[in-house]
């Protein structure tokens, strides 16, 4: 029997390591890839234009691998239980094809359209291939619990074995014999959408640094993996979150969205480290990789990963509520030219170095601001491109001292910790100009300057450029009683320490190597 097939691509968006593509290709007759552009994520998850204007990269990019191969991109406005039942009729679907997805929503969503499927006598394919690992297995290898540590998390990847091999593109070949029929109408109804059609305001937006799509994704893990000398000895600690230019691959955007596959990443990497000295995970790029896998894991075995109550796992912490605290932190109106700086880079260019975010992060809460992570990880959500509902999830339990790193009296300077790769300050005068010409002493300061310097530098502080609207010195020591106290109210299976790494382990954060209080 000769399939008619949908071949439902939603992370996945790439032709290279895609097995549930290449195996829609199986006994196809007709092959219809698809994307859904499901209103659920508009209304229910953050989205800013930044990462709109990625996505329809990608999709552009998408159609155009495709069509090399003969094919199209049919892009579909609608709810997919919706859609499906009518896509099943009018193209005799008999196969649907899909990468697994691990995410609440999505889990739910699959299942819903699985159901419909199989109503329709429509046989359901899918695979594994967003994450390096079958996340089940790894649970099922740790007693059925979501290994807590990256040391316990690496223990159960070694019973495991590698990542398997990513699977090669479709050919050409491949697709002999298979069509995708196509009319003039769905050219109009089907096409990728503009930003207007989006409802995006574009003129908002600034150049593009970093083009969504595979084949900018290919060639940027190209670039890099040319680099051996530097792939070799990369460790993410010793990388600079205030660099002009990115000290960091910036690859993260394609493998959220599927640009890039995880597993094709990790073999590239392991040919470059083969026969050579070289770093190690955590801090390594494979060990980038295995953090990645590691939030994923934790995402999929704990509910309520990404809020504090329900949360098993998640310290209960007694957070403020304070509006215009949390929007001055949001528009950069802290009046720490640092912090400033990176949530205007955040804001304008999508992508800040994962350090700028455990500065910012750390300063909303647990630092100084004592606002909810949840709060920050919306703002994240919305404007990094590279938003992962798991890493961002994680990460901000991570840089609060929630869960997963408990060294809560270890802060984050936003005054010294920049001065550490930057004296100058050349990142603040980049992102801030108002700052630009504001000798180095002062920089990282401005309230300091005399009022003669600041008339100098055309920018007075309080009229020009926000007072600092928080005492770091000392907010900082309060907080941390805060959460030393928001502590001994744990539960006791918080309590006995196996969620806390002891000092000196692989799963210590870079904490312990920056400028603190």
């Amino acid at each position: 029997m000769k399939h008619s097939c949908i071949h439902w691509f939603r992370k996945g968006l790439r032709v290279h390591d895609n097995p549930a593509l290449k195996y829609a290709l199986h006994d196809c007759k007709h092959m219809y890839p698809v994307f859904i552009l499901d209103p659920w994520f508009p209304k229910n998850a953050q989205v800013g234009i930044n990462r709109w204007r990625f996505l329809i990269e990608a999709l552009k990019d998408l159609d155009s691998s495709l069509r090399k191969l003969n094919s199209r991109l049919f892009v579909i406005r609608g709810v997919p239980r919706e859609v499906f039942p009518r896509l099943f009729e009018e193209w005799k679907v008999t196969r649907l094809t899909f990468e697994v997805d691990s995410e609440p929503y999505s889990q739910k969503r699959d299942k819903e359209v699985m159901d419909l499927a199989k109503q329709h006598g429509v046989e359901i394919i899918t695979k594994i291939s967003h994450t390096l690992y079958n996340l089940e297995r790894v649970i099922e290898e740790n007693n059925g619990k979501a290994p807590l540590t990256y040391v316990r998390f690496q223990t159960v990847l070694n019973k495991i074995g590698p990542p398997k091999r990513p699977v090669p593109a479709p050919t050409r070949e491949d697709m002999k014999g298979v069509s995708t029929p196509s009319s003039e109408t769905d050219k109009e109804n089907y096409g990728v959408p503009t930003l207007d059609e989006l409802g995006q305001d574009s003129t908002t937006l600034g150049p593009v640094l970093y083009p969504g799509g595979e084949q900018e994704a290919l060639r940027r893990l190209d670039e890099y993996m040319q680099r051996t000398n530097w792939v070799c000895s990369f460790e993410k600690p010793q990388t600079s979150p205030n660099a002009l230019k990115p000290s960091t691959t910036v690859l993260s955007p394609y493998v959220k969205f599927g640009c890039l596959s995880a597993r094709t990443f990790w073999w590239r990497l392991a040919e470059v480290y083969h026969g050579k000295k070289h770093s190690a995970p955590p801090v390594s790029l494979h060990g980038q990789l295995l953090w990645r896998e590691f939030f994923y894991t934790a995402a999929y075995g704990i509910p309520n990963f990404n809020k504090m109550e329900g949360n098993t796992i998640c310290v209960q912490v007694d957070w403020d509520s304070n509006p215009e605290h949390l929007a001055a932190w949001r528009e950069a109106r802290t009046g720490f030219p640092f912090i400033d700086a990176i949530m205007t880079q955040l804001r304008q260019e999508g992508w800040i170095h994962h350090l700028a975010r455990h500065a910012v992060a750390c300063f909303l809460t647990r630092g100084d601001l004592w606002i909810s992570w949840e709060e920050g990880q919306k703002v994240f959500e919305e404007l990094l491109l590279d938003a992962d509902w798991a890493l961002n999830a994680g990460n901000w339990q991570w840089l609060s001292a929630s869960a997963f790193f408990h060294q809560y009296f270890r802060v984050y300077s936003p005054i010294a910790f920049g001065k550490k790769t930057d004296k100058n300050g050349d990142y603040i005068k980049k992102y801030l100009p108002i700052l630009k010409k504001f000798p180095a002493q002062y920089i990282y300061e401005p309230w300091k300057a005399p009022k003669s310097i600041q008339e100098q530098a055309g920018c007075i502080v309080g009229k020009d450029y926000p007072r600092p609207i928080v005492d770091h010195d000392t907010i900082s020591k309060k907080n941390i009683q805060r959460m030393k106290a928001a502590y001994a109210k744990r539960s006791p299976d918080l309590s006995d320490g196996s969620l806390i790494p002891p000092l000196g382990t692989s799963l210590r954060c870079n904490f312990l190597r920056v400028p603190l209080v």
